[in-house]
């Protein structure tokens, strides 16, 4: 009998928390060991009676892991790595919290040294052969053709643009070969001036109940080519984040990708 991979859910009461855990109960390649929170929710029950604890108490918890999934928040992020560097050293972490600064990556930098590190913008299988198709079509479109890329999420996302599609973005910026920083332009406002050769353009739209859409725009002068993905239920995402948790269990220390993953 195969021994079932121990998860540990950082973020656990959150929305992508719950629905990892709602997954993770029916699944027998895995076993939930408990999960990580917010100081003020330490002590309780969690989904589906899961035991949270707070970052103070996490170490015995941790000790008993084999791949931390994190979807919690930056802050909170940021001190588990600080806290537990030590405790991390030959686990697995499979980390989907959006809005990591600089300081935020090099902290997981620090960490893949001693342990197997995955981030994704997005975890969803489409999302990301998206991506592998996006950086295809720059490639042979080449700067001639315009970048838009327009996303939309519910109106309680705190940051824009969204995870994805600045990951969409580097799929651009990698396809043509330049860096996203120096092409990057976030919306438009006034007189912008002439729309430079080369720039990618971000837009964001915030409201209701919007689960994630994104589009990349290839604007031609003579054609036009979207690339779209929409998702349908936010299990998506989770089911694509065991999918890498399985994959990422005893892996050698290092930085991995989910096109890694994929097989992309």
């Amino acid at each position: 009998m195969t021994t079932p991979t121990r998860i540990l859910l950082c973020g656990a009461t959150g929305r992508m928390g719950r629905t990892v855990a709602d997954l993770l109960a029916g699944d027998s390649a895995f076993q939930l060991v408990g999960g990580l929170d917010r100081d003020e929710v330490a002590g309780r029950e969690g989904p589906g009676g899961l035991p949270l604890a707070s970052l103070a108490d996490a170490a015995e918890v941790l000790a008993e892991t084999d791949v931390v999934i994190d979807f919690s928040a930056p802050a909170f992020l940021s001190r588990l790595l600080d806290q537990y560097g030590d405790v991390l050293a030959g686990r697995a972490l499979v980390v989907g919290t959006t809005g990591l600064d600089a300081a935020g990556e090099a902290a997981l930098d620090r960490v893949a040294a001693r342990s197997a590190v995955l981030r994704a913008a997005n975890f969803s299988v489409g999302v990301n052969l998206l991506a592998a198709l996006v950086e295809q079509a720059a490639a042979v479109l080449g700067p001639e053709f315009d970048v838009e890329i327009v996303e939309a999420h519910h109106r309680r996302k705190e940051d824009a643009p969204s995870g994805t599609a600045l990951a969409l973005g580097e799929a651009v910026a990698a396809g043509r070969q330049v860096s996203l920083e120096d092409t990057r332009r976030d919306g438009r406002s006034g007189r912008p001036g002439k729309r430079p050769e080369g720039e990618i353009g971000f837009h964001a739209l915030r409201g209701g109940d919007v689960i994630g859409e994104h589009t990349v725009h290839f604007i031609g002068d003579m054609e036009r080519i979207e690339l779209t993905h929409k998702a349908a239920d936010r299990r998506l995402f989770a089911a694509g984040a065991l999918r890498a948790a399985a994959w990422m269990a005893g892996r050698e220390p290092g930085r991995y990708s989910m096109r890694e993953v994929l097989g992309l």
